[in-house]
């Protein structure tokens, strides 16, 4: 009988690493040690992909309520900052949401924080050229 030196940890370990490369071009799908290589650089990417979704997405809901501001001719600092005046805790996610699906509840929202920006600092508030 032959001696065999960790043969079915080797082969796990081989399993492994061609499961990950699964959906892989060429002979990164194949090749034990192109898709190790593949395998180890898409974890890398896909970890900091993950953190740069999160500011991308947060870019978005900012534009969203930025435009939404600039239709009812406000700025969005004014808004942001009015609504925490106001004591409104709504982050902006659900913001650029309620800007999309519910205008006239965004109107009193923008109302409420343009209020509550008047109320604190009667001097300085400008609102903005429509």
């Amino acid at each position: 009988m032959p001696r065999v030196r960790i043969g079915s940890a080797r082969n796990r370990a081989r399993k492994r690493i061609l499961r990950g490369a699964r959906g892989y071009y060429g002979a990164r799908k194949s090749h034990r040690y192109l898709a190790k290589e593949a395998v180890i650089r898409g974890g890398a990417f896909a970890y900091a992909h993950r953190r740069l979704r999160k500011r991308d997405m947060r870019k978005l809901w900012i534009t969203r309520i930025t435009a939404a501001c600039k239709m009812r001719g406000t700025r969005y600092s004014v808004v942001i900052n009015g609504l925490k005046m106001a004591g409104i805790t709504l982050n902006r996610k659900m913001l650029s949401q309620i800007a999309i699906e519910d205008p006239k509840l965004f109107d009193t929202l923008v109302e409420t924080a343009l209020k509550s920006t008047t109320a604190g600092n009667p001097g300085e508030f400008k609102p903005a050229a429509a």
